[in-house]
């Protein structure tokens, strides 16, 4: 099997710890996303930069991962549409299995899984970190964001937003009165005067 080192912004080389059980590495590392992470209406936005602290520790099987990453979130208010914008710590956890071999020890193509859910390898002795970090920040995220968590939201009747309005209102006309509000308003200086006998 052909194997390449994957190439990405949240690739790490592996080789040390490596295959040594009980070996750790600690990594510290500022990376530009490449594209967009999170939903249609919050996340991280391409070209931000993401700062990750792990572990890769060698285990039995495969190169753990824990630690966290710090990323600027943008989002949208869900209520009144205002952008939202804070740094969201996010932790991190997953392992990465090492590759399955033939009988000569030889890497050969991992099967697929049966379950649906897509395994992490290391190959070539590298991780890529992407697909968790990706995840974990789905994971992480509010499905409907507040700028405020008692937001009013949008004016039903005009549109503005009410955050910063608290006294905000419109007159309320009952429509079954709209006839006598007609005989309330004074009257045109070109109408003609009503002469009382």
């Amino acid at each position: 099997m052909v194997s390449h080192v994957p190439k990405g912004a949240f690739v790490f080389d592996a080789r040390d710890p490596g295959r040594r059980v009980g070996y750790m590495k600690s990594v510290a590392a500022d990376v530009v996303t490449p594209s967009d992470m999170g939903t249609a209406v919050i996340g991280i936005v391409a070209g931000s930069t993401v700062h990750l602290d792990f572990t890769m520790q060698a285990v039995g099987e495969g190169i753990l991962v824990t630690g966290s990453a710090t990323a600027p979130i943008v989002g949208e208010c869900s209520r009144c549409l205002a952008e939202i914008r804070y740094d969201e710590p996010i932790d991190l956890m997953a392992l990465f299995t090492y590759p399955p071999t033939d009988s000569r020890g030889r890497a050969i193509a991992p099967p697929e899984s049966e379950d649906g859910d897509d395994e992490l390898w290391v190959t070539e002795d590298h991780i890529d970190l992407e697909s968790t970090l990706t995840d974990a920040i789905v994971l992480d995220l509010p499905l409907a964001p507040l700028c405020q968590p008692d937001c009013p939201g949008l004016c039903p009747t005009c549109g503005l937003p009410l955050v910063d309005q608290p006294d905000h209102s419109h007159p309320q006309h009952d429509p079954r009165w709209e006839a006598l509000a007609t005989l309330a308003q004074p009257s045109s200086p070109d109408a003609p005067e009503v002469k009382e006998d």
